[in-house]
């Protein structure tokens, strides 16, 4: 049990996420972690804000990157952190969450722990401490940077502009989706994620449920996987929130809220008026079984945004989830508006990263 102990000595700083504006606060966090770390534990910390590389999301284990994608997964790890640094760390992935998403975030990273048991792993491959924090470019109150804190199942990207900060896109994934065996059997990390949309599917009519679901047999992965622009293929489909009654869409607003609320108040108050703007313009769909266990997927997507979920592999024991902004993933809307108000000397290109 003691290789739990460097991620759970994350959870003080818990108290870290305390209202306010985020940007600041981001800035300052992230400029004690960097002063706390090593010219060699810098270089790997710390990247450019230009480029693509800031743009880059993937939510599989980082052993897996040479055989998968030919590349490392970029950012420093916990692992090669000391104690102190660790708890800088911690307060840098607070700094971008609420305290429920905190929570869900440390929980997933636990987890690596459960599938090492399971899998009779070395701890090499599953190992709690191999999650990356990047920073990019210079954290300040004013200017452009950004940071990255990834791993198996968590992919977190925040964007600072002029102090203000956005949070686009944000991945958590559990596997597995319910421990089953050992002395954490029962938790489920994502339960309300599964039981809100599904509470949501059986209150439908048949009528409903025919618009709604949109295919028998659910897809492999969510469909946007770790692209760098969220597309969906053709027009919206599943049901459309005008024919849902009263009591559906409160159901529906729940689901939503389960993926604004991982965001620390000011973040989560930017989806909350993406979610206003849709005006009403949200589908629900859904792919898979109806009865609980079985392979399923879901998606609500509006114009402006959209949220992903499935759960089919490992015996529908392994779930994906995410929160994609059409137009402000990785910050691309503030940084349009930065860079054609910005003078050319300002040290940055006028365009955002290609993709």
């Amino acid at each position: 049990m003691t290789r739990w102990v460097p991620v759970l000595a994350l959870l003080p700083c818990l108290m870290s996420a305390h209202p306010g504006h985020s940007g600041p606060r981001m800035a300052e966090t992230a400029n004690r972690f960097l002063l706390s770390l090593s010219p060699e534990q810098r270089t790997k910390a710390q990247l450019p804000f230009e480029g693509e590389e800031r743009s880059f999301f993937h939510y599989i284990p980082s052993d897996d990157f040479p055989r998968s994608l030919k590349r490392p997964r970029m950012g420093l790890t916990l692992r090669e952190m000391t104690p102190q640094q660790k708890h800088l760390a911690s307060a840098l992935l607070s700094a971008g969450l609420s305290q429920q998403g905190y929570i869900k975030a440390t929980t997933i990273m636990s987890l690596e722990e459960v599938l090492r048991a399971v899998e009779g792993d070395s701890g090499e491959r599953r190992n709690p401490e191999k999650y990356h924090f990047s920073i990019f470019g210079e954290p300040s109150e004013k200017g452009v940077w950004g940071y990255r804190i990834e791993g198996h199942h968590v992919s977190l990207h925040f964007t600072v502009i002029d102090g203000r900060a956005t949070g686009n896109p944000t991945f958590f994934g559990s596997n597995p989706a319910e421990v089953r065996t050992g002395p954490l059997k029962g938790l489920r990390v994502l339960a309300h994620e599964e039981d809100k949309a599904r509470t949501l599917l059986e209150s439908m009519t048949p009528a409903q449920k025919q618009a709604a679901i949109v295919d028998q047999k659910a897809y492999s992965d969510i469909l946007t996987a770790a692209s760098r622009r969220a597309a969906i293929a053709g027009k919206p489909s599943g049901l459309h929130a005008s024919k849902m009654t009263p009591a559906q869409k409160k159901l529906l607003d729940a689901l939503i809220a389960e993926y604004i609320d991982n965001l620390p108040a000011e973040l989560a108050e930017q989806r909350r008026s993406r979610l206003k703007e849709s005006k009403g313009e949200i589908w629900f769909a859904w792919a898979g079984v109806e009865q609980r266990g079985g392979p399923h997927y879901y998606r609500v997507q509006s114009p402006l945004f959209l949220i992903e979920y499935d759960n089919t592999q490992n015996r529908a024991n392994h779930i994906h989830s995410v929160w994609r902004d059409f137009q402000g993933d990785w910050g691309e809307d503030l940084l349009k508006k930065h860079y054609e108000s910005s003078p050319a000397a300002h040290g940055h290109d006028r365009k955002p990263a290609p993709r």
